[in-house]
């Protein structure tokens, strides 16, 4: 097994849950440290509780297990960012200097970092998105995002910490619950169908936004990680595409595989960040770099997002 020693913080989250089995997986369970402010969530492995703004505690986990590298996921995100901006913006940010400065400290080799397509605003081409698209976040959890991307630049120019960041489309997955974002309509919405409920969406029917499904996501993060630092010429964050889709065309295709679906639609507050988002993410500078490409299509994620959530709610 490798001799890495990993460390990610947010461990119980969307991302957090799944990649966690993925990198003991890569790494050896016993050589990743699952943490979390809230209990554990059912982890195979070492779980420790932490809280990122405590700086100390970071430090002492990293110390502790020879930390080589942290995968820094804990956030609050979009739309729950907006119901208390101020305190969005201390925890994202304050959280992200504490991982900063200790791993610049400790001399920890490599830190991942999640951005998001909510760094992007107006003024943007919202089809096909490119890499250089200048970032005017409308919302605090962009706000923090962007303003994150350029420190993870600035630590790997001034002090040469290896800082990698993906700006993650929408994820959807099974393997947990949403986390308070504005696309998580898109992982709601399997839910309802696999129970046979209706579905109301909080955005509107033609709303098109970019998504990938989980395991693409969680691959990208992996193959990113595991780059060659030569390949590595984005040092603030890499732009990610998986598919783009609106909820009438999601709609539509689980209603191919479940005929008696049906949906409803009452836009929210969420609606108006969704309009300030691109339609479609242009991500060939990371398949250029890297050597990315998402394996995944919107027919292909509602079988596999259907047929595992069906056998989830029946052995429940």
């Amino acid at each position: 097994m490798s001799k890495e020693s990993i460390l990610v913080i947010g461990a119980n989250g969307q991302i957090g849950s799944v990649l966690t089995g993925a990198l003991r997986k890569e790494f050896g369970e016993n050589n990743v440290l699952a943490t979390d402010i809230r209990a554990d969530n059912g982890h195979d492995g070492q779980f420790e509780l932490l809280n990122v703004m405590d700086a100390k505690a970071i430090a002492s986990a990293v110390e502790r297990h020879s930390i080589t590298q942290v995968y820094h996921l804990a956030a609050i995100l979009s739309a729950k960012g907006e119901q208390n901006p101020l305190q969005t913006w201390d925890i994202n940010m304050g959280g992200l200097f504490n991982v900063f400065e200790v791993a610049r400290e400790k001399n920890v080799a490599k830190i991942f970092y999640p951005s998001s397509i909510a760094v992007f605003g107006a003024d943007i081409p919202r089809q096909l998105t490119p890499q250089d698209a200048v970032l005017k976040p409308t919302t605090v959890y962009g706000m923090s995002k962007s303003a994150g991307e350029l420190w993870s630049q600035y630590y790997h120019l001034k002090y040469g910490m290896d800082v990698r960041s993906l700006r993650y489309p929408g994820v959807v997955g099974w393997q947990s619950d949403p986390g308070g974002g504005t696309t998580d309509y898109a992982v709601d919405i399997y839910h309802y169908a696999v129970r046979g409920e209706h579905y109301n969406c909080f955005l509107d029917e033609n709303t098109v936004l970019p998504m990938i499904y989980m395991d693409d996501a969680i691959r990208a993060t992996l193959e990113l990680m595991e780059a060659d630092t030569s390949r590595i010429n984005e040092r603030t964050s890499y732009n990610l595409a998986g598919m783009s889709f609106s909820p009438t065309e999601i709609a539509a295709s689980i209603q191919s595989v479940k005929p008696s679906f049906e949906i409803s639609y009452s836009p929210d507050f969420r609606q108006k960040i969704a309009e300030s988002w691109p339609e479609s993410i242009d991500d060939s500078v990371a398949g250029s770099d890297w050597g990315w490409k998402p394996a995944y299509d919107l027919e292909k994620m509602t079988a596999d997002m259907l047929f595992h959530l069906t056998a989830k709610y029946q052995s429940a």
